[in-house]
């Protein structure tokens, strides 16, 4: 199962982070669609950030595990387009879990 934890704050309940770790096993290596889902969106949001916004969040990456941390200290409306990416994102992984809920979950936490 892939598990995926979004780290809001307190009391504006902003995405401050999010993790993605572990295997669908949906299918083999490589026709998992459940993993290659998730991967697209939590990758390509990682990467939306850095191109568009031209941010570069904390990251870590390992097989089957990705963590992103969004940098506290950004300008206003670059805040706001950061969370506008980072909530369509959730929106995502929500749709693939409707769909594949035996194989992802994603938990969201408050922080602060």
């Amino acid at each position: 199962m892939v598990k995926v934890e979004v780290t809001r704050s307190v009391p504006e309940g902003k995405i401050m982070s999010y993790r993605s770790m572990g295997h669908a096993n949906y299918d083999v290596h490589g026709k998992d669609i459940v993993c290659a889902g998730v991967s697209a969106v939590t990758f390509g949001t990682f990467n939306s950030i850095e191109a568009l916004l031209k941010i570069v969040p904390k990251h870590t990456v390992d097989h089957g595990y990705l963590e992103v941390t969004i940098p506290e200290k950004m300008e206003s409306k670059t805040s706001e387009h950061v969370q506008l990416l980072l909530e369509s994102m959730v929106v995502m992984l929500s749709t693939i879990q409707e769909s594949y809920d035996d194989f992802l979950t994603i938990e969201q936490t408050i922080h602060g």
